[in-house]
C-alpha cells in the first residue's frame, strides 16, 4: 500500500518519534532516509512511502497518533 504523508498537525511534533515511525512502517526506508523524510514533512511538503500490507492497520494508527495527515494512494 502506498501512502502520501501530507502534513503533521501536532503543536509540538516529536521529531524522533516521527522518524522512527516512518522507518518502522515503511518497507524500504532506513533510519537516515526516515530522518530526511521527517524533515521534509515538517517543512510542509508531502512525502510518499510504501507500507507492507500486513502492517497497514498498525501503520495508519501510528500515523494518526502522531497527528500526521495522510492519503492512501494505492
Amino acid at each position: 500500500m502506498k501512502l502520501n504523508l501530507l502534513s503533521c498537525d501536532a503543536q509540538r511534533p516529536d521529531r524522533r518519534a516521527i522518524a522512527k515511525c516512518i522507518a518502522e512502517v515503511s518497507s524500504n526506508i532506513n533510519d537516515s532516509l526516515a530522518n530526511e523524510l521527517m524533515d521534509i514533512l515538517l517543512e510542509g511538503d508531502a512525502v510518499d512511502i510504501e507500507v507492507a500490507d500486513k502492517n497497514s492497520g498498525s501503520a495508519l494508527r501510528a500515523l494518526r497518533k502522531l497527528s500526521i495527515d495522510y492519503e492512501i494512494i494505492e
